[in-house]
């Protein structure tokens, strides 16, 4: 967070989280369990007199938007103090072939899409910009997922970003044997990019 509450002994940093569908609301230092979105900023139990009962007096976002810092003053003993709400992913999980079940990881997106693309003009943005969008799809399915969806997601992806790409990565996802599999697979690409007959 900001270097301006960083140790600060009025800071708040007790994360207690309430999960909602695909996210986790947490707000360091006070539990918003049953509070709606959209409504009133719940209070927070001072950290000088323990009482519940307090205004915000000031709201802003972080500078990279993902926290809102909220200051707060008790209405007790009048003692300020600094809130911090920010939003927590649930994680997600990937259920493999074997039915063990791992931390779904997108660093393992990136080094199969950039062995795939190697020798292709594609960079390390678009990369990044596709396991980002895959990783996005898929917690939208819920916080559980297979190996299969994940692969298929990569696969649906690269075939917008580059064909030669989706094919190679479509050869070792999908265990190519013989040329048939391969013309099989460009039958699948020319079918999604054929213009519409009118």
């Amino acid at each position: 967070m900001g270097s301006s509450t960083e140790g600060h002994p009025s800071a708040h940093r007790v994360v207690r989280p309430v999960r909602r569908a695909g996210t986790t609301v947490a707000v360091e230092g006070v539990a918003i369990a049953g509070v709606p979105l959209g409504g009133s900023v719940p209070p927070v139990r001072c950290p000088a007199c323990s009482e519940d009962d307090d205004k915000v007096v000031d709201s802003r976002a972080s500078d990279d938007g993902t926290a809102i810092r909220r200051r707060r003053e008790c209405l007790v003993c009048g003692h300020r103090f600094t809130t911090f709400e920010r939003c927590e992913e649930i994680p997600l999980v990937v259920v493999k072939r074997s039915g063990d079940r791992v931390p779904f990881d997108r660093f393992k997106i990136v080094a199969g899409v950039r062995a795939a693309v190697k020798g292709r003009p594609v960079d390390d943005e678009q990369i990044a910009d596709l396991a980002r969008e895959v990783e996005d799809g898929l917690r939208l399915a819920g916080g559980e997922v297979t190996s299969e969806q994940v692969g298929l997601a990569v696969l649906d992806q690269l075939r917008e970003l580059d064909q030669v790409a989706s094919l190679r990565f479509a050869s070792v996802y999908k265990g190519f044997e013989d040329a048939a599999d391969f013309q099989r697979e460009i039958r699948l690409l020319t079918k999604g990019t054929e213009p519409k007959r009118h």
